[in-house]
């Protein structure tokens, strides 16, 4: 196995086009905590972006920051916290749930995976948050899109476009993200034994109020008791999360009026900004779901949908959920076996409306199912389409989403 390991852009350049002028493929990968996401790659060369890594610009003032795209996050975090700023979507860690060690994911995997927090229904996932890219596509050609600000323009947006597309189009070498204050208070209410469907009508209730809440959780009893939090792994029930966050006196006020509307849902907990910061970040980093070795889908469907389809599923085989984003976004761990549930879980998402990623399983199961959600016909064709055109030699990450792109 060759391992390169670029320091610019012009090296990463070089070693892209030498791969497409000799045709084999090429492996794309950051600090490679998500490596085990998606379909295996048979390939002999590995290009890593560890080699480019830095700050290269951060006005505070205007909220904007670029780095290399081998940064890692946890840096990023630092020079925010320094001026009181944060990456507002709340990036999730993949790490520790899928055997690594947290905080060593990359800036430019969390563009090029797309994989967005809680906040995500306040402020946008992370393509929202990419002002402007810097990459080099398949031919090894470099290029730029976006900028400093964001602007509505004509013609395509590439920044949006390309992220998600796991290392699939190009690479990218640098990005440009704006930043958002971090909150002065951070509170969070806990409604314990709710159940499923009850949990979700609660989540979109307090979406809908006033009071602008910043993030919703709802963990079923099997994975809160995973939990680090001692006071809240040992209540033996599952937990309805609701987050308030900004001004001191804001958070106070918006804190009771929610306890007041949703008082008949049982007896609520409140976490002070030290617990309740610390339960973000835990679930964050997924930690209930990283003391297992179990398979892991990773479902998006609409809110109210989500409890029926984790109910047709647990239909077909044992199955922990985590509901985030409302319940627009479900955490599935289920049992190991020899294609993960694929086949089940598929057929009630076609049923039911959705997509369903798997994120956690072995090797010889990756290989054997479909890994990310099937394509309809016209989605294919576009998806081909824009493989010809930014990776026409298929070097980059060949098949890790799908098996003929």
């Amino acid at each position: 196995m060759q391992l390169i390991r670029p320091t610019d852009a012009d090296e990463l350049a070089r070693a892209l086009a030498e791969a497409s002028h000799g045709g084999y493929g090429v492996e794309i990968v950051g600090s490679a905590t998500k490596q085990g996401v998606g379909r295996p790659i048979e390939v002999e060369t590995t290009i890593t972006t560890r080699g480019l890594r830095g700050i290269t610009l951060y006005e505070p003032t205007e909220m904007v920051i670029s780095a290399f795209s081998g940064t890692p996050v946890a840096n990023l975090e630092v020079e925010l916290d320094k001026h009181n700023q944060r990456l507002a979507f709340e990036p999730i860690d993949l790490g520790p749930m899928l055997g690594g060690a947290a905080g060593e994911g990359t800036i430019g995997a969390v563009f090029a995976t797309n994989l967005s927090g809680a906040r995500r229904n306040y402020v946008g996932a992370a393509r929202d948050h990419l002002l402007g890219i810097r990459a080099v596509n398949g031919r090894g050609e470099a290029f730029k899109s976006g900028g400093r600000v964001m602007k509505n323009v004509t013609g395509y947006d590439l920044c949006r476009g390309l992220a998600g597309s796991w290392g699939t189009l190009c690479v990218f070498t640098e990005v440009t993200m704006k930043a958002l204050p971090q909150a002065e208070e951070t509170r969070t209410l806990i409604i314990s034994g709710q159940p499923d469907e009850l949990a979700v009508e609660l989540m979109c209730a307090a979406m809908c109020t006033p009071y602008e809440v910043s993030g919703t959780m709802h963990l079923q009893q099997s994975l809160v008791e995973r939990m680090r939090n001692e006071d809240l792994n040992g209540l033996g029930t599952a937990i309805t999360a609701l987050r308030i966050e900004n001004f001191s006196n804001s958070v106070a006020y918006r804190s009771d009026q929610l306890k007041k509307r949703f008082s008949a849902y049982g007896d609520i907990i409140e976490l002070d900004h030290r617990a309740s910061t610390a339960f973000w970040r835990e679930l964050q980093q997924l930690s209930f779901l990283a003391s297992s070795a179990n398979p892991v889908w990773r479902i998006s469907t609409a809110p109210r949908t989500a409890p029926r389809v984790v109910r047709a599923i647990a239909g077909y085989m044992d199955c922990s959920a985590a509901y985030d984003w409302s319940g627009g976004l479900v955490w599935l761990e289920v049992p190991a076996s020899v294609d993960a549930g694929a086949a089940d879980i598929r057929r009630v998402i076609a049923t039911n409306g959705g997509h369903a990623t798997l994120i956690r399983a072995e090797r010889d199961v990756r290989q054997s199912v479909e890994v990310f959600q099937p394509l309809e016909t016209g989605l294919a064709r576009l998806t081909r389409g824009l493989k010809a055109a930014f990776d026409p030699a298929g070097i980059l990450n060949p098949g890790r989403m799908y098996g003929d792109v």
